[in-house]
């Protein structure tokens, strides 16, 4: 079969389409785009006519994939770790209603925090809704398990998750495909009441979710995936959980192992594997990326009192990224420190693009509010979040998408009056709008200010679900025409920005500024691509 050059992303993609996928669902976040980017642009996807056009949000986006599951066709749902938290409810209870056509979750998990709030660890999410979770060790495994989850989700008729992490999926490997299977044909589910939730069938659904979990540990138990390797020292065996088996094999590339190895990359937990291991072996180290959800469930294991190390105890990080060096040290090897960084080297901080119209949006606000004082901005996820920085100094909060209109709108509640909100358009369309709504009824003391670039900016620049409806929404849900102000952000424009914040400052009630002004970094990749194009 033909073998391509994939990230591990790019690698999920090409297993969904080739695995007989009608569509994929997902709102951008890193890690996670590059898996439906490249279906947007699939030449076989293309002449499918596959679903790829982005959602909303991941709530939507998981539960458009549920309904083309419904209909008996295969489909991919992605985004990254705390997108997953805006999908929960919808996922958590399709582990109970369970899927006709096959549904694969591909969650991307972000240690260290490369470009995240948190580093949370979605395999947990798997094991509170009791579905297999895969977890890929390479890009050709990240392949075949998006390939086969789509059989497994069918053969169970329960949602499966992928989960991935930041260095997967933005590292290159050689894939090996596999035949392209055709789509599936329009099939209702067998029973009708399927997805009815009413207590009466969920309790019902409930009880045959519980019946599964054998033969789901049964699978993951013969799981070609997950492999005890036996080695000759019996002083240590090792716990590999997906990637981290490459750490652990980059400090032996001149030898060869001595210790036994169990490499688990299919859950729940094998657990005679796990005891095999643990007869063959004094101690047991487990090296896993994220929080050490093997290292604490292994205490149910093992009745004899053998050793585990890991992260709860030292012997690895508890926070972010392992890497093989961490695992050298776990281990007792030498590890090369390599030369220290030198002190004339200064560190360089993310910042807004020079000429980004943010900047003057910033700058006239801080104008305007300097006479009420600041600790009053409360702003949202995006490129703008680094108004906190200097020399901005703009915003005093950043917690989840769509907080910032919903804490300021408590901040009001509370008497800080007026309070700010700071919220980019894409932002607003994914979770911003019923915040919005809540300031309406209750005629809140709010100015939301929306950063109107027209693009999912820090994610690649992808086209916003919110251009040219922005104002229509807000007056959609309420707010006051009078109260919906357009602004240009240009420093030609500061006197004007300046007088419109504090006019709406004066009213008491809810306003929305609209900054507008196309993002910098996306009309220039649109003029490369018309210039590539010739036009």
């Amino acid at each position: 079969m033909q073998k391509n050059l994939l990230l591990g992303a790019e690698a999920i993609a090409q297993g969904a389409i080739d695995g007989g996928i009608s569509g994929v669902y997902a709102y951008p976040g890193t890690p996670s785009t590059e898996i439906t980017e490249y279906i947007q642009v699939n030449p076989e996807a293309l002449r499918r006519g596959i679903h790829r056009t982005w959602s909303v949000n991941e709530k939507t986006a998981y539960e458009a994939a549920l309904g083309m599951s419904y209909a008996g066709k295969k489909s991919l749902v992605c985004m990254k770790h705390v997108g997953l938290n805006v999908a929960a409810d919808p996922f958590m209870n399709s582990c109970v209603t369970g899927v006709n056509g096959g549904l694969v979750l591909a969650v991307a998990d972000d240690p260290s925090m490369h470009s995240s709030q948190n580093e949370q660890d979605s395999r947990f999410y798997g094991k509170f809704g009791m579905v297999p979770v895969l977890e890929p060790s390479n890009q050709q495994e990240a392949y075949d398990m998006t390939y086969e989850g789509l059989e497994l989700s069918e053969k169970l008729k329960l949602p499966v998750v992928l989960r991935i992490t930041t260095r997967l999926a933005h590292s290159r490997s050689g894939v090996v495909s596999r035949p392209l299977k055709e789509e599936n044909q329009l099939l209702l589910p067998a029973n009708p009441k399927q997805f009815l939730l009413l207590p009466a069938f969920a309790r019902r659904y409930y009880q045959n979710l519980l019946s599964k979990q054998e033969e789901i540990v049964r699978l993951s138990e013969q799981s070609p995936w997950n492999r005890l390797l036996p080695g000759t020292d019996s002083a240590l065996g090792i716990i590999c959980c997906g990637l981290t088996y490459n750490y652990l094999m980059e400090n032996f590339r001149e030898s060869h192992c001595p210790y036994s190895v169990l490499k688990i990359t299919q859950y729940p937990l094998p657990a005679s594997l796990v005891r095999n291991l643990e007869a063959s072996c004094e101690e047991i180290l487990v090296l896993e990326e994220g929080f050490p959800l093997v290292e604490e469930q292994l205490a149910s294991f093992f009745g004899k009192g053998t050793p585990v190390w890991g992260r709860l105890n030292g012997k690895l990080p508890r926070a972010g990224e392992l890497n093989p060096d961490h695992v050298a040290r776990a281990l007792g090897k030498s590890v090369h420190e390599g030369f220290p960084v030198p002190s004339l080297v200064a560190g360089r901080p993310p910042a807004l693009c020079q000429g980004c119209g943010h900047q003057d949006l910033y700058f006239a606000l801080n104008e305007a509010i300097e006479s009420i004082g600041h600790g009053r901005v409360f702003s949202d996820i995006g490129c703008y979040t680094l108004g906190a920085l200097q020399p901005y100094d703009s915003i005093d909060t950043c917690v989840d998408m769509g907080a910032s209109v919903t804490m300021a709108k408590g901040a009001a509640d509370a008497g800080i009056q007026p309070a700010f909100a700071v919220i980019g358009d894409s932002t607003f369309t994914h979770s911003g709008i019923t915040g919005l709504l809540d300031c309406v009824i209750e005629k809140s003391n709010v100015n939301v200010i929306v950063l109107d670039n027209e693009a999912v900016a820090m994610t690649g620049g992808q086209d916003s679900s919110a251009r040219g409806r922005i104002e229509d929404i807000c007056a959609g849900v309420g707010v006051s025409e009078d109260h919906i102000r357009v602004v240009v952000p240009l420093k030609k424009n500061h006197a004007q920005m300046v007088s419109v914040i504090r006019q709406e400052m004066e009213y008491q009630g809810v306003s929305v500024i609209i900054a507008r002004r196309p993002c910098l970094q996306k009309l220039a990749r649109e003029k490369r691509e018309k210039a590539r194009q010739g036009e």
